[in-house]
């Protein structure tokens, strides 16, 4: 279990560091296995979501936070993989929605 949850800490920060080289404003400290996103407007936000939903690749939910809206994303799949990291926060994923 240590093993799971060290893993899955470490991918959630390298999702949001992901998001972050992408432009995404991260809303939360990510210490554990989740964080919140956020892009320049609401619409544009719950459009990513919808967008990365349809994929299919990773799935994300919304969530108002401090009165914003944003993206949940909580790594917790014992299956989930760096290379799942890379591919979920890859450019194509993220670039024209």
């Amino acid at each position: 279990m240590a093993g799971l949850l060290e893993r899955t800490c470490r991918y959630a920060r390298a999702f949001a560091q992901g998001l972050k080289d992408h432009g995404f404003e991260i809303l939360n400290d990510v210490v554990l296995n989740q964080m919140l996103v956020s892009l320049e407007s609401p619409e544009a936000t719950r459009a990513m979501i919808s967008h990365l939903q349809a994929e299919g690749v990773c799935w994300c939910g919304a969530t108002l936070w401090q009165g914003r809206t944003a993206m949940r994303i909580s790594v917790s799949n014992w299956a989930t993989t760096e290379a799942d990291v890379k591919l979920s926060t890859s450019v194509h994923k993220f670039g024209n929605v």
